[in-house]
């Protein structure tokens, strides 16, 4: 017969699930990175049995090893009784043995009653015991995966756990260290963001905007543009910008806030330029609206192409360092001028693509609509919900205002009605006055 401890393991799986709901926080000062994993579900938590395990685990051995001696010890003087019989009954979990000795006989009864007869003896079913010791061996084999996986999660989290502390005062010495161009650079890239968001703005706007708001934006850009390189003027700050290389040789990660300042600036310095495209098709309709958003798409991939020349003269100077040799500089300077031209092809297309875009008269996604066919469909359009002003026809026989449908295909590439493809997909529009907030570093 068995014993089960079922109120003992109730209690303390109540006690493991009152306590996981909770933070433990002194925990997490101690281990930071084994209670985030316990806390997320990643490890199981640990509770006072794992605590109690390596203990009980000594206890144990110690009475397994004093259970086999004595059974030794028996089973060698049952040996010695020539004629007797031994009988063990065997539980649910025990394995069946077959001893036999020098003189006497050894059996296994498989139930509560013995067979009369003093040879007779009733063998349980070895077919269950063979099918228990397999449930066993696969049981045991999943247990031990799963505690080699917790305990390589936690050897994985003790390291982290070492070097964090190591990594979080290198961090704080670096930024010390470089603590005037760590705030510069935080500084112009939230201002490029809000910035980028303020042009995008005014570009929804379309016929309301503001002269005066305009204005005020593109000299308050421009000021900052100029106003951060007469900071930097001796910093070899605005030779990159000519394609020249920098004077001496930069370290490492001077170089790297040569590059980011230079390329959040040239970014600023055409939003700038954008904000004047917008004074200039701020009365247009129709047809002005879609060429504004041709000239902004231009004027975009024209910053994406010379934004990726303007790294080049900052790596050709840091990489040609003789320091380590002529003809390991030279190899390293030439592998790198040939992955930066192989990358230039794609910029170079999209900018034909929008120059020729742009060069196109017609309209590459209708017609201007007759009367007769604005009469037969109504003369009202179905996004603005107004008269029509410049009607088109696109090809899948819908119509709608040319100012509407231009600033939709800005967007989309079907018809807001039938969802027919209209539009071709030949590169990306930036005609809502949006700029990449991708840096290029290489």
């Amino acid at each position: 017969m068995e014993t089960v401890g079922v109120g003992a393991d109730t209690a303390n799986s109540d006690t493991v699930s009152s306590t996981s709901n909770s933070f433990p926080i002194v925990r997490f000062l101690q281990a930071p990175v084994t209670t985030l994993f316990e806390y997320s579900g990643v490890l199981r938590p640990r509770s006072s049995n794992d605590i109690r395990e390596s203990e009980s685990l000594i206890s144990h051995s110690r009475s397994h090893s004093s259970s086999d001696s004595g059974s030794s010890r028996g089973s060698s003087d049952g040996g010695n009784n020539e004629g007797e019989v031994s009988i063990r009954i065997i539980g649910d979990g025990e394995p069946e043995e077959e001893d036999g000795g020098d003189g006497g006989d050894t059996g296994v009864v498989g139930g509560d009653s013995v067979g009369g007869g003093g040879g007779e003896r009733e063998v349980g079913d070895s077919s269950d015991v063979d099918g228990r010791s397999g449930a066993e061996g696969s049981n045991n084999t999943s247990s031990d995966s799963s505690n080699q996986q917790r305990y390589d999660l936690q050897q994985v989290s003790r390291w982290i756990e070492q070097i964090l502390p190591f990594s979080l005062l290198l961090i704080i010495v670096f930024i010390r260290q470089h603590l005037q161009g760590f705030f510069v650079t935080i500084y112009v890239t939230a201002f490029m963001y809000k910035s980028n968001d303020i042009l995008r703005k005014q570009t929804a706007l379309k016929g309301e905007r503001k002269l005066s708001v305009l204005v005020g934006y593109s000299i308050i850009f421009m000021l900052h543009v100029v106003g951060v390189y007469w900071w930097y003027q001796n910093d070899d700050l605005s030779y990159p910008l000519l394609m020249v290389p920098p004077k001496t040789i930069p370290p490492f990660w001077h170089a790297v806030f040569i590059i980011i300042v230079n390329d959040t600036m040239v970014r600023q310095a055409a939003m700038a330029f954008k904000l004047v495209l917008l004074m200039y098709y701020r009365n247009g309709r129709g047809h002005n609206f879609r060429r504004q958003g041709q000239m902004l798409t231009l004027v975009e991939y024209g910053l994406l192409l010379y934004r990726a020349f303007l790294p080049a003269p900052v790596w050709y100077r840091f990489f040609l360092n003789k320091e380590y040799g002529g003809l390991f500089s030279s190899f390293i300077t030439g592998l790198y001028l040939t992955f930066k031209l192989t990358s230039l092809v794609e910029k170079v297309r999209s900018f034909y693509a929008a120059l020729k875009a742009l060069s196109r008269k017609e309209m590459h996604y209708g017609s201007y609509a007759t009367l007769e066919q604005v009469s037969e469909a109504g003369d009202m359009c179905a996004i603005c919900q107004e008269k029509m002003q410049a009607p088109i026809l696109l090809c899948c026989n819908h119509i709608f205002c040319e100012d509407c449908v231009s600033e939709w295909f800005e967007r989309e590439r079907t018809c807001p009605l039938c969802r027919a493809l209209v539009r071709p997909a030949d590169i990306r529009s930036f005609g809502d006055g949006s700029t990449s907030l991708f840096f290029r570093l290489f």
